[in-house]
């Protein structure tokens, strides 16, 4: 796991490794500054006495002693900006890491995590993993270095009194560690609640407008209560362990200074041991170094316990793999758009029972108009979604232009099928800027085209600025109609071999679905064009209707060769168009 997250550090590679040299400096520094000030008591204490002191000496040792401070400090302030470039650029490019992998992921990996989720993991879970990247290369180098180099010092002025401080050590180890343990469940939830919080942030806010107008804010407020009481409960829980680490941190510091000060003064008066006034400032100073080394790595070990949650979850995103992979061939041309089903069988998931679509065998030809028709859940839209490989059918083999579109270059495959989806997405941006996710290098006179096909240039032209005009975040601005016929011209502005409309014309009127399908067939008479829909009379002109039930073709044929032999055909149109006339 830490391998995989290092691999982010790349350019930043020089201030990680500057900052720990930096503090072992700094360290250092702060461990010879009381072996100075031995020497610096031992001289003013001889003028105390009233004996002659090298003067020589005493500013020999205090010059050292300024020196040795100075050189700490920028240590420690160059140290504190490297070890701050280091984690920030770490986090830079742990985000764009996990975002250009979520880009590879099929549908069928998307599926495996919410949008919550993965908000809160390239958000708050890269913080986390952030603050403990910064807090190992500057405290978790500089405390043991302290830790170590004070103990070796104490040993050396006094064995009994070093020891003493090992003790010490081992203790607070044992209590570090038992908090470790019982508090990184905690944050592993806590975090899986975080997203469920984000969760209910992000659907509320998306879908404002049916809270208000259903009158359900306070039902959301009270959702949204319950989200963050989750968080709140988890983060307590955690924290209440981490109350009990500091105060006992201190209790053990405190209590080795005690006993280091009584053991002192009783070696001091007995004349046992190797104690005296001015080592035993010393032993105080290396005994305050190696208890605080001690508390650097709770403190450190602290954002180690909180991040190991979110660095796990992070390193999930690093590690899926698309579903689907690439292709040995990489073909870059598509023929034409003929599609062809030969005893397809789908399913969303390894696990699942039951398949979505079964013995799938269909065949279109290039520039043929094909209806989808089929109650909720036939597999319509399941269907279409193989074409340009948004997934891979479990079983057979799906194929444009006479290949198996396993073997094409999956961008290639993609430009050349354009889907107009079910739920209408456009971004934030002007009317031209996400009409030219079709083409971005799309002359104004060439989108001014495809939205006059899609009967878009009517509206565009009665708004202000007109294709300049502001869409807003998810297209607020525009009507659900408006947004679809947008749509379509985005998709017709790529000239696709392939074109799929997934029930995408159920916001506008029938005038104008008809006026859509004509130009159609007058601007992109080669293109081959799938329409899903619900209503016939948007498929009834197709060269051939297919009837979906639970997952099965049930009839393939005209309209008119569909009413007098397919049953479920027969009922749709009577129901809608006799219905109708009633």
């Amino acid at each position: 796991m830490i391998k995989k997250l290092l691999k982010s550090v790349r350019e930043y590679k020089t201030p990680s490794i500057l900052t720990p040299i930096l503090m072992v400096g700094e360290a250092a520094m702060e461990i010879v500054i009381p072996f100075f000030m031995q020497y610096l008591i031992d001289e003013i204490r001889e003028i105390a006495v009233g004996n002659e002191a090298d003067v020589g000496q005493i500013v020999l040792w205090g010059g050292l002693m300024l020196a040795a401070a100075v050189f700490a400090l920028l240590c420690g302030i160059i140290g504190a900006k490297l070890s701050a470039k280091a984690s920030s650029g770490f986090a830079h490019n742990l985000r764009e890491d996990m975002y250009n992998n979520l880009q590879t992921f099929s549908f069928a990996n998307i599926d495996n995590y919410s949008t919550a989720s993965l908000i809160t993991r390239i958000t708050t879970d890269v913080t986390n993993v952030q603050q403990a990247y910064q807090m190992s290369i500057r405290m978790l180098v500089r405390a043991p270095v302290l830790f170590i180099s004070a103990t070796i010092m104490s040993c050396l002025l006094e064995p009994i009194m070093g020891m003493t401080f090992v003790i010490a050590a081992v203790i607070l180890g044992v209590i570090v560690a038992f908090c470790m343990i019982k508090v990184t469940p905690y944050f592993r939830t806590m975090f899986r609640k975080y997203d469920a919080l984000n969760a209910v942030v992000q659907e509320d806010l998306t879908a404002i407008r049916v809270v208000k107008s259903y009158v359900r804010e306070d039902y959301q407020m009270e959702k949204m209560k319950d989200a963050t009481q989750e968080v709140y409960n988890y983060s307590i829980k955690a924290e209440k362990i981490f109350t009990i680490l500091m105060p006992a941190v201190q209790f053990v510091m405190y209590a080795t200074i005690i006993i280091l000060l009584l053991m002192g003064s009783d070696m001091a008066i007995s004349g046992w041991g190797n104690v005296d006034m001015s080592n035993m400032q010393a032993l105080i100073t290396y005994a305050m170094q190696v208890l605080s080394g001690v508390m650097m790595v709770a403190m450190c070990l602290n954002f180690i316990a909180m991040s190991k949650g979110s660095a796990e979850r992070i390193v999930q995103v690093l590690d899926e793999t698309t579903t689907l992979p690439k292709s040995k061939e990489q073909i870059k041309e598509v023929k034409d758009g003929s599609i062809d089903f030969d005893n397809v069988e789908f399913c969303y998931s390894q696990k699942a029972d039951v398949a979505v679509l079964k013995q799938i065998d269909l065949h279109i030809a290039s520039g043929e108009t094909v209806g989808i028709i089929g109650a909720t859940g036939s597999g319509k839209s399941s269907l279409v979604s193989l074409i340009p490989r948004l997934y891979d059918a479990t079983k057979g083999t799906v194929k444009v232009g006479g290949v198996d579109v396993r073997k094409y270059n999956l961008d290639a495959l993609r430009n050349n099928v354009a889907m107009v989806l079910q739920k209408n997405v456009l971004f934030s941006g002007t009317i031209a800027e996400n009409l030219r996710w079709g083409d971005e290098n799309a002359t104004d006179e060439e989108i001014r085209e495809a939205a006059i096909q899609a009967c878009a240039d009517e509206f565009i032209q009665n708004l202000p600025g007109k294709y300049d005009y502001d869409l807003g975040q998810g297209g607020v601005n525009v009507s659900g109609g408006q947004k679809q016929r947008l749509c379509i011209a985005r998709a017709m502005l790529k000239h696709p071999k392939v074109i799929i409309f997934d029930d995408s014309t159920s916001a506008v009127d029938t005038k104008t679905d008809a006026i859509i399908r004509e130009n159609l067939k007058k601007y992109a008479p080669e293109t081959t064009k799938i329409i899903i829909a619900q209503r016939v009379n948007s498929i009834q002109d197709a060269d051939k209707i297919i009837v979906l039930d639970e997952g099965r073709i049930n009839g393939i044929g005209t309209h008119e060769e569909l009413l007098a032999t397919n049953e479920i055909y027969r009922e749709v149109y009577e129901s809608q168009v006799k219905g109708g006339e009633e």
